[in-house]
């Protein structure tokens, strides 16, 4: 017998289809073979790599931004909040996914943000039209981000997802190295911020380029099927002539509004508090609370990465072999939860050494990592359970979930952390004024009547009885050296006591949010019992078998059926 998939998926498909062929012909009418389907799984990961590299490149000149657009520091963080906003409806729209099709959605997403990142992000006329430009590019992410993860479930079989999914998740991972590779390299010697934000929106468009002619996609009744493992195949293509794939639409949403997925969902992202201050506040954390430099807080930033990219590839491999999810998601939870307390802890330990960090860090890195690719697999599994038709309204659900959720983080950390404003704002000028007018306060603090009495006049408006005073008490080469360093001590005068004071606060107020962090890695934890999967690797085998069993049993049938009907009368 040949099993062939169908010419078309019906009269309502093919008419739905028609105008996506005028653009390029992206549905794969059969399953593709191991090379095939892994070049789409390769091109998919890399796209999500670029489209992170655009997203954070302006996060390693966000100094440089700030000074050209004379933002505030609560105005840069508040871009950061407008732009996931506006990215999490986006992504609730690319739900719609299921029926425009994943493919077109990353191929002309690509188009889109590498235009905006490479002609309008560097050269955006003032911080409004820059803020809108960046939303304008976290909205089309949005899309993306469930439409790219749609693909890798897709193309990987249930034995192989949490591999797939690992590599996948690796992308926000990668994109910060690439960053982190691109800048110190480039970024102040030879190229401006606007050229590192151009560099990442070049690669964007080149991605577009190979994009476009090389991604496909599984047309609707291919994609609408589970498939547990490659030996499906046969079965799924056969079953693919007798789907009405708008029928299996029906009720999409409403079939995605339960608990385990909705829980889930808001279960992950707050499960990944700790991560999103990671990549947006780790090096302010350490640069204001332990006097890093901006070099020394990314290397120990490289110990979190480096760890958490390896890890969420082998918990993803060792998660298809032994065929389950939850053990890794409860073990990495807990995991986590032991390392951010440890963290959490030294907060108010001023002492605490490098090497320490990159200790606790790389434990979190990895210890997460065991946690989110095999939850990446089990959430997709969870959608399935209900209806693998709408994969893409599920991960909509999740996509909007994780970018409010980001949003909110972003909007209530400056406000929980009001310290680093001052710091950050005027921290800077402080310590120098400090250094260059040591000898003036000095001078001043051993004559404060003096100088308060002096303060009270502007320059050049003092009595010369009170100046003939200060001259006695002070010193006439005293008081010249307290006149010249009169810039820096007015600085002090204005900031140093705000100064002084953030700095004292600076690691209560991050340890704070520190326990919220920890407090949504505990609520993680609950939700696991929720989802799809077994917990013992035995029961999964036996799942297996049996499923095989029962795959067998049809194709036998389909193949006697289809046997009887060529038979001569």
């Amino acid at each position: 017998m040949s099993i062939s998939p169908p010419a078309t998926d019906g009269p309502r498909a093919t008419r739905a289809s028609a105008p996506l062929r005028g653009l390029a012909e992206r549905r794969l009418q059969h399953y593709p073979e191991r090379g095939t389907r892994y070049w789409y799984l390769a091109l998919v990961v890399l796209v999500t790599i670029v489209l992170y590299y655009q997203l954070y490149v302006q996060y390693a000149v966000s100094t440089a931004v700030i000074a050209e657009y004379h933002m505030t520091f609560m105005y840069f963080v508040y871009i950061s909040v407008a732009a996931n906003a506006v990215g999490a409806f986006a992504s609730l729209a690319a739900g719609l996914a299921d029926r425009w099709g994943r493919a077109n959605i990353v191929v002309y997403g690509l188009l889109v943000v590498g235009v905006l990142t490479t002609f309008a992000l560097p050269n955006a006329p003032g911080k409004l039209s820059y803020l809108l430009v960046y939303s304008a590019i976290a909205l089309v992410e949005g899309m993306i981000l469930v439409a790219t993860p749609a693909l890798i479930r897709d193309f990987s079989p249930q034995l192989g997802r949490a591999s797939a999914m690992g590599y996948w998740t690796m992308g926000p991972v990668i994109g910060s190295l690439v960053v982190t590779a691109v800048t110190s390299r480039t970024y102040g010697t030879s190229a401006t911020w606007q050229d590192e934000i151009r560099y990442a929106g070049i690669s964007g468009l080149v991605l577009f380029v190979v994009a476009f002619v090389g991604l496909r996609e599984l047309a609707p009744a291919l994609r609408d099927q589970i498939m547990v493992s490659l030996r499906d195949r046969a079965l799924v293509e056969a079953r693919a002539q007798g789907i009405d794939t708008e029928a299996a639409l029906k009720g999409q949403w409403r079939q995605m509004l339960r608990l385990d997925v909705i829980g889930s969902a808001v279960a992950v992202a707050l499960f990944l508090l700790l991560y999103y201050a990671a990549v947006g506040n780790f090096v302010v954390y350490f640069a204001t609370t332990f006097g890093y430099t901006t070099q020394r807080a990314n290397a120990l930033l490289n110990w979190y990465w480096g760890a958490n990219a390896v890890s969420l590839v082998v918990a993803g491999l060792l998660s298809d072999r032994l065929h389950v999810r939850k053990p890794f998601m409860l073990g990495g939870a807990l995991g986590t939860i032991g390392f951010t307390l440890a963290f959490t802890l030294r907060a108010t330990e001023p002492d605490t050494g490098y090497y320490t960090f990159a200790f606790i860090v790389a434990g979190i890195g990895v210890t997460s990592g065991f946690a989110y690719s095999p939850w990446m697999a089990s959430f997709t599994e969870t959608v399935e359970r209900h209806n693998p038709a709408a994969t893409a309204t599920g991960l909509a659900i999740w996509g909007w979930i994780v970018r409010i959720t980001v949003a909110l983080s972003a909007a209530f950390l400056p406000l929980v952390v009001n310290t680093v404003t001052p710091i950050v704002e005027h921290g800077a000028e402080v310590k120098q004024a400090s250094v260059q007018a040591a000898d003036a306060l000095a001078i001043t603090r051993a004559h404060p009547k003096v100088f308060a009495e002096l303060g009270r006049y502007a320059p050049g408006k003092v009595p010369p009885a009170l100046l003939k005073q200060a001259v006695q008490e002070v010193g006439a080469q005293d008081l010249a050296t307290v006149q010249k360093a009169a810039p820096q001590l007015k600085i002090l005068r204005e900031h140093g006591a705000e100064v002084q004071k953030a700095s004292a606060d600076n690691p209560g107020k991050w340890q704070i949010w520190w326990w919220v962090s920890l407090a949504g890695q505990v609520l993680f934890v609950p939700f696991v019992f929720l989802m799809s999967g077994r917990w013992r690797p035995r029961d999964a085998r036996r799942d297996l078998r049996e499923h095989e069993e029962a795959v067998a049993l049809q194709v036998a049938g389909m193949r006697q059926a289809d046997s009887q009907e060529g038979a001569p009368a």
